[in-house]
């Protein structure tokens, strides 16, 4: 994808594809998932875009144990915490989006390798 033009109306569609292939995923996780990767996507549009446009790779892996999102992009380097933390205060606009991730997935990875931004997002499936 790139942003702009590319929004996250396409990550939807390609979940579509993905959940079409995966029908044994149940829908509660499906939809956990696909909020988080949401989520993650509309975030590096907000905030790795300093003006000139970026690339974004989103590869969707499927199994019986868990669901897999591996995210690239060619923004800016994240300055970001993933060891927790609380909700902001109602009144905040944002901080939500990584809490609301790790809420949703059970592993958020994040990395810098060169000019790349890696992220990694988990979801484990129930038996």
């Amino acid at each position: 994808m790139t942003s702009p033009p590319d929004d996250v109306d396409r990550v939807h569609d390609f979940l579509e594809q993905v959940w079409r292939d995966a029908p044994s995923i149940e829908m509660m996780d499906r939809f956990g998932f696909e909020t988080a990767l949401i989520e993650l996507t509309s975030n590096i549009f907000r905030y790795a875009d300093v003006g000139e446009g970026l690339e974004c790779n989103v590869r969707v892996e499927t199994g019986d144990r868990r669901i897999v999102a591996l995210l690239t992009d060619s923004g800016v380097e994240c300055n970001i915490y993933l060891g927790g933390g609380e909700m902001p205060d109602q009144m905040e606009e944002s901080g939500r989006g990584l809490l609301l991730i790790q809420a949703l997935v059970d592993e958020l990875h994040y990395e810098r390798l060169g000019d790349v931004n890696n992220w990694r997002i988990c979801k484990n499936l129930k038996p």
